[in-house]
């Protein structure tokens, strides 16, 4: 059974954002080892230059690193990062499955992912050319993973 690594960082501050996420969570767990892993995210002031966003995502990414599995496929989700269908996903997902037993997916903090996290990784995600705040893209991504591996299943969840 494929490993599942989700790496946030923040937390889910609203009830109906960790409601939705917990029911995709517990929807996974019967199809993969899904673990959660929830860092903190450096402070900034109001109005953060450009220096003090870099030192924080660099804090951040200590920490990220720090996370990942060494025989992880890592995978980090970023504007700039490659569009899947939902079809494409589920065949990295089995790939994933075949060839590192572990899938391991990074969310940063609003101002993204520094790119000592984004070389570490093997793919780079984006989910839409949209911005989504950072607590639905968790959701959304939960989801995305959980239609991977219901189309990966041959179920009908996937019309």
């Amino acid at each position: 059974m494929i490993g599942v690594k989700l790496i946030t960082v923040g937390t889910l501050k609203e009830e109906y954002w960790r409601s939705a996420a917990a029911e995709y969570q517990k929807r996974l767990s019967a199809l993969c080892r899904f673990e959660e892993v929830q860092l903190k995210e450096e402070k900034l002031s109001d109005r953060p230059s450009d220096a003090e966003i870099r030192t924080a995502l660099d804090k951040e990414a200590d920490r990220i690193l720090a996370q990942i599995p060494p025989r992880a496929y890592a995978v980090a989700m970023c504007v700039e990062g490659k569009q899947l269908s939902s079809e494409e996903l589920a065949e990295k997902l089995e790939n994933v499955a075949e060839t590192h037993g572990e899938i391991c997916l990074i969310i940063g903090s609003s101002y993204g992912l520094s790119e000592r996290v984004k070389s570490a990784c093997g793919l780079r995600l984006s989910v839409s050319k949209l911005t989504f705040p950072h607590q639905l893209m968790r959701v959304l991504l939960l989801e995305a993973i959980y239609r991977g591996f219901q189309i990966n299943k041959g179920t009908q969840y996937h019309k």
